[in-house]
């Protein structure tokens, strides 16, 4: 028997055991007891607190009726885990100064921080995510705390948070951290820019002025004074030009009022 016969008897049995299931179907009545129950359920729900990690949501549960109207209804709260890998977040200290890496964030601190265990290793002095170069650093809690930090504690480093009932990994953070002298570098970021890197019409006005003084305080005294020559007998001409126009003009309407006149 090929397979297009089995395909057509597949299909005539279907086609046959239809029709019965739903004949049975609309006979079957409806207890009582059903008619009249309760269920409850979830109606509304928040987005999880965080992005990364163990969060917490609000849920709101009520008792549906017949009716479908809501009752009784109450708010929950639940945990929720989007996703337990949270990347990595770069620092930069200089020596000597202090600096602490926290696992969790003002959000996830509270009574629960408990219930977790802390594993942190560490990839010293390269900025990497590959788990096979790190090694474990001794720390119980959440937090590192390094005062004051040295060039040495350089590095990235991994923490990873587990529930203790059953070591379940519910977060990962990578800390890249960069430990540099303080007499080597200036971390003020918009004092170190270069001019190509500033605003473009920031740049134009600080160009165009700078070669305007440039040019200026480049030039002669007899070459200043010959600009301020000229500026001033340029502005003479226009302004008598100006006075012939007006006075023209003044001249005109005294005629034209005096032929009128007449």
């Amino acid at each position: 028997m090929n397979t297009e016969t089995h395909l057509t008897l597949g299909t005539l049995v279907f086609a046959f055991f239809v029709p019965l299931s739903i004949a049975s179907m609309e006979s079957v009545t409806i207890p009582k007891e059903l008619s009249t129950a309760t269920a409850r359920l979830l109606v509304s729900s928040t987005s999880c607190s965080v992005t990364c990690g163990l969060g917490y949501k609000m849920e709101e549960m009520c008792d549906i009726g017949p009716d479908g109207k809501r009752r009784y209804c109450i708010l929950r709260r639940s945990e929720c885990l989007t996703t337990w890998l949270c990347g990595v977040r770069h620092f930069t200290v200089l020596v000597d100064k202090p600096i602490k890496l926290s696992c969790l964030t003002s959000e996830e601190i509270g009574p629960e921080t408990q219930s977790f265990s802390y594993t942190w290793r560490l990839a010293r002095g390269i900025i990497t995510t590959d788990d096979a170069l790190f090694v474990p650093f001794k720390a119980p809690s959440y937090v590192i705390e390094l005062s004051p930090a040295e060039e040495y504690d350089a590095g990235t480093y991994r923490c990873d948070v587990q529930l203790m009932k059953t070591y379940k990994l519910v977060k990962r953070i990578y800390f890249g951290l960069r430990v540099i002298p303080g007499n080597l570098v200036d971390l003020n970021f918009e004092k170190s820019l270069i001019l190509e890197q500033k605003p473009e019409a920031e740049n134009k006005t600080q160009q165009n002025t700078t070669i305007a003084l440039f040019k200026w305080q480049h030039y002669s005294w007899r070459q200043r004074a010959l600009v301020v020559f000229l500026g001033g007998i340029g502005s003479g001409v226009l302004g008598g030009v100006l006075l012939g126009i007006f006075l023209h003009s003044l001249l005109k309407n005294h005629h034209k009022s005096e032929s009128v006149g007449k």
